[in-house]
């Protein structure tokens, strides 16, 4: 359950790949992967989460909160480009896991990916559905959390999971275009929105801690994990409120890993994974900071909207008209979301079907799309149903866990290799190695302990669930199972030489 991949193999498990598995084409540069990084990143946290973290938590202080989170974010991501560079694959922190810490551990971290981006896109799926609905007065019952069945969710579901199927070079069309429009919109809100800046609204910028409001507080299983451990008496607003916040905004950050997962189809990831997930962070944190700064600085914070912080801001300094432009970036940021999610769940199938832990049949690459398109269809008929029939607000905290606990693991795996391959070739270097990986994995459990003890406990039960897959299927069928023939690439194995083992740990 611990033996480890080969580094090595698993840079050229493709090499040999006959015409009949035809591998995942390399058509992406930095440039693009900024836009799919961009494209899933930017999204519901600043178009939703900034008016709940500065109303019942921060305050203006709510900068300070992004500050945090994206920090602990970029941490994992110097972590991540170390990997992604000297390790360029469609696994991402799974293929990791299995070159460090062993298959078992990897499993779960795949079995944690597919949460995470599956919960993520039929949540936001269903977002897009809220903001449709609310900007054209559609019907209820089809659109909206009122819905029985949400065919808004199920529809944008369903349309983006065909662009994924069709091509990466589409579906990067698609999202560079989409990035496109809400970064635009981003701009606008700080250049115009800055003129109705009052540094009254900005005082105090950390307001002093007082009890939390009565409709906030909660106890039992929705309690942060921290407070039922200690018992603590929860506080809004000063830097606790901060930190708080920053565990709540943090869902603003997730998904740029997904960056990672598109290794296998980037013209140099030597270059340009550490470029595209650095550059990611860096140009989503300043957008993030700018907005929140002027949104604070134009209403007070107390009358914030929780709902629509963004749009409601204008409203109330008289400039309604700017909402129409804020809910085009709106939807054009859930649905390069859902479509990056869609991407990325399909690569981490793809990853396990080639390693023998799925079936190898499911994960085959199409000689048309050159995509893995049985998976890719696979993943969005799962988050159809989801967006369609589950209201999953009470599971959203999910996506937060499932990408810290990713984070944690990368952030492990760059020290292991470091002192297990040494002399491996990394073009890109995580700097204060083990000093940086050790402060990222803290700054992830300390997030993670400020989630509800009920996310805690679903999220084990879903693990559990893996647990009894990978025991049933995946651990006797891998490829680096004992008795099992030597996987030489995906889809095509050799007897060992007379005399050998099948290649193990």
């Amino acid at each position: 359950m611990v033996r480890t991949k080969d580094v090595e193999t698993v840079i050229h498990q493709g090499d040999d790949l006959g015409e009949e598995h035809a591998g995942l084409s390399r058509t992406l540069t930095a440039k693009d992967l900024m836009g799919f990084g961009i494209g899933i990143v930017i999204g519901t946290g600043i178009f939703t989460l900034t008016g709940t973290g500065a109303k019942n938590y921060a305050g203006p202080g709510i900068v300070l909160s992004f500050v945090i989170a994206g920090f602990v974010s970029l941490l994992a991501a110097l972590c991540y480009a170390e990997l992604a560079a000297a390790v360029p694959t469609a696994g991402s922190s799974y293929t990791y896991a299995y070159t460090t810490i062993g298959e078992i551990f990897a499993w779960i971290i795949a079995w944690d990916l597919i949460l995470e981006f599956a919960l993520g896109a039929a949540v936001v799926a269903r977002g897009w559905s809220g903001y449709l609905q609310e900007a054209f007065d559609l019907p209820t019952q089809f659109f909206g959390e009122e819905s029985s069945i949400n065919l808004g969710a199920l529809g944008i579901a369903l349309v983006l999971g065909i662009v994924a199927a069709v091509g990466i070079k589409e579906s990067k069309w698609v999202t560079n275009a989409l990035v496109a429009i809400k970064v635009s919109v981003c701009i606008f809100v700080v250049v115009v929105g800055i003129f109705f800046v009052k540094l009254a609204n900005l005082a105090p910028f950390i307001p002093p801690a007082q009890p939390m409001r009565e409709d906030l507080r909660t106890s039992g299983l929705e309690q942060p994990f921290w407070q039922w451990v200690t018992g603590a008496t929860p506080t809004a607003f000063g830097v606790t409120g901060v930190f708080v916040a920053a565990a709540i905004v943090f869902f603003a950050y997730s998904g740029f890993e997904a960056v990672a997962n598109l290794g296998e189809e980037t013209k140099d990831p030597a270059k340009d994974m550490p470029r595209g997930l650095i550059g990611t962070l860096l140009i989503c944190t300043v957008l993030y900071l700018a907005v929140c700064l002027v949104i604070t600085g134009m209403v007070k914070y107390t009358n914030i909207s929780e709902g629509a912080p963004i749009s409601d801001a204008f409203d109330q300094v008289g400039m309604g008209w700017a909402s129409v432009l804020i809910g085009i970036a709106a939807v054009a940021g859930l649905s390069s979301v859902i479509l990056v999610d869609i991407i990325a769940m399909g690569r981490i199938g793809y990853a396990l079907c080639r390693d023998g832990l799925l079936p190898a049949s499911v994960g085959k690459v199409s000689e048309r799309f050159h995509t893995p398109l049985r998976i890719t269809i696979a993943t969005t008929a799962v988050v159809c149903v989801l967006a369609a029939f589950v209201p999953l607000h009470t599971l959203a905290e999910m996506v937060s866990i499932g990408t810290l606990f990713a984070f944690l693991v990368v952030s492990i795996a760059v020290a292991v290799l470091r002192r297990t391959n040494p002399r491996m070739k990394r073009p890109f270097r995580t700097p204060w190695v083990p000093a940086l990986p050790i402060v990222s994995a803290l700054a992830c459990l300390g997030l993670m302990a400020s989630l509800a003890v009920g996310t805690w406990l679903r999220f084990l039960v879903w693990l559990g669930i893996g647990l009894i897959v990978y025991f049933a299927y995946g651990k006797s069928h891998s490829n680096l199972a004992p008795g099992n023939l030597v996987a030489t690439g995906y889809g095509r194995r050799t007897e060992p030489p007379d005399g050998e083992t099948p290649a193990r740990d």
